[in-house]
């Protein structure tokens, strides 16, 4: 008969072991019971185990041959071993251990359930109270969130109604503002007109230094126009100025609103979230991070004086509209007087003129040919050095990975010297394709430069031509409206 837990492989294909000479004694067995935690890791590799019990305590004894033992013996001289010990062989504990052993065990038993018990109720009135305090801290956090997306809505729609009142402020006074610079724009034909043929005039040699009707009608029509073009350069500056401080008003104004709307959509999702929610996670510390900078006072004091600094900016914008009006009606008639002296006055010099443009022109080509050939040869240049580059890249990375070599393997070997030479060989390349690159690149300057020159001088022979014939004879035919001078057109 085999006792419960004993292992069946070990019937019929292993020698059965011998019986063991003594079982764990009772005390040691509490004592190692006592001293394990329920449910412990260790426990489950403890001899005290139910397995390893059972599988010392099923192992039956057996009674071998004893000639086995004592084969120097014959069998009628064996003395039989149980013989000599009846009563002893087998005896471990006594009734009086064995009863204590249930007893001790039972006590602890129940005093193990007692205060299982009693950390069960605790533990159900702890939760309780975790949940209704949970839910009435979260009730006041969700009331001051809702609260606070009330007053973050109040300050949004007063700033979006300064903020369409400062949008048709500052659109009124950029109307004005291109007014201003069309009026201006319009003085300036005719004063570079003027100041152009004068500065021709004057860089001009020998005999074209001629100080004639037409010149002294320039100067005096400059100095109108100057004096015009002054009065509404400072009105200009002062409505860039009034501007960029209802632009500085309306960013802020939008700064803080866009501020407001970021913190009406944070704090209404933050007033949305419930314990269901998805994309709630934890942010271990968050709760020691500090980083406000204002109090509830200083937050809507800030947005008031916003609206105050926009409303202020509105007033002084509206003022500074009608003091331009004026101003553009005056300088209007003044330079109108003056413009019709001056437009019988271009009649010379055409000829001269074009034929110094001609020359100019072809010097101007031959120049341009030049600089295109030259920077088809840099971009020759730059792709050799490019390719070039690549090459030392690679001899680079081939060095680079090779110290990567573990211990004795790390050989100065012929491989090695080469790709050595190849990086200095390459870096001589680069340097003299460099110094080509560089020369090439001054002298590609030095014809930009001297195509600059022609193309300048171009330009003022093209101005004064154009003055003559297009500008101051065509355009002067006709003077300008005071529409335009206005600037309304």
């Amino acid at each position: 008969m085999e006792l419960y837990g004993y292992p069946l492989k070990a019937k019929f294909n292993q020698p059965r072991p011998p019986p063991p000479k003594i079982l764990p004694a009772t005390s040691s067995m509490t004592a190692n019971y006592k001293n394990r935690v329920p449910g412990h890791p260790e426990s489950f590799s403890m001899p005290w185990t139910p397995n390893s019990y059972y599988k010392a305590a099923a192992l039956n004894p057996t009674l071998s041959p004893l000639t086995e033992y004592f084969q120097g013996l014959p069998p009628t001289k064996i003395v039989p071993f149980i013989s000599e010990r009846p009563s002893g062989v087998f005896t471990r504990h006594t009734l009086d251990d064995w009863h204590r052993s249930n007893l001790t065990n039972y006590k602890e038993s129940e005093t193990t359930r007692h205060n299982a018990e009693r950390l069960r109720a605790d533990l159900t009135r702890t939760i309780k109270d975790v949940y209704q305090q949970a839910k009435r801290t979260q009730g006041e956090s969700t009331k001051n969130l809702g609260e606070r997306v009330n007053d973050i809505e109040y300050w949004k729609s007063e700033l979006c109604i300064e903020l369409d009142a400062m949008i048709r402020e500052t659109n009124s006074l950029m109307d004005m503002q291109k007014r201003l610079e069309r009026a201006l724009a319009d003085t300036e034909g005719p004063f570079q007109v003027a100041q152009k043929c004068l500065l021709n005039r004057e860089k001009r040699m020998g005999i074209d230094l001629v100080n004639d009707d037409v010149e002294k009608q320039l100067v005096t029509e400059i100095k109108i126009i100057r004096s015009c073009r002054e009065r509404l350069q400072q009105c200009l500056d002062t409505v860039n100025a009034q501007l960029m401080c209802n632009k500085e008003a309306r960013q802020e104004l939008e700064k803080d609103l866009a501020d407001k709307q970021m913190g009406h959509h944070i704090d209404s999702k933050c007033y949305q979230l419930k314990n269901t929610s998805r994309g709630i996670h934890f942010f271990k510390g968050v709760e020691r991070i500090d980083a406000t900078v204002s109090v509830p006072e200083t937050w809507a004091r800030f947005t008031d004086n916003n609206i105050f600094r926009s409303q202020s900016a509105r007033a002084a914008s509206a003022k500074l509209r009608a003091s331009t009006e004026s101003l553009l009606m005056g300088t209007a008639d003044e330079m109108w007087r003056q413009f019709s002296k001056v437009n019988d006055a271009f009649t010379s010099r055409i000829t001269e003129i074009a034929n110094a443009k001609s020359k100019i022109q072809t010097h101007l080509a031959k120049t341009r040919q030049e600089i295109f050939q030259l920077e088809t040869k840099i971009q020759v240049i730059q792709k050799t050095i490019k390719d070039k580059e690549v090459q030392l890249k690679v001899a680079q990375t081939r060095l680079d990975e090779r110290t990567r070599r573990p211990n004795v393997e790390l050989c100065r070997d012929a491989a090695q010297i080469r790709l050595v030479q190849e990086v200095n060989e390459i870096n001589e390349t680069l340097r003299n394709l460099y110094q080509c690159l560089r020369a090439s690149e001054d002298m590609l300057q030095m014809l930009v430069r001297s195509k600059g020159v022609l193309e300048h001088d171009l330009v003022v022979k093209n101005n004064s031509l154009f003055i003559d014939q297009e500008r101051c004879m065509g355009m002067r035919k006709s003077y300008p409206s005071t529409v335009q001078i206005l600037g309304y057109v």
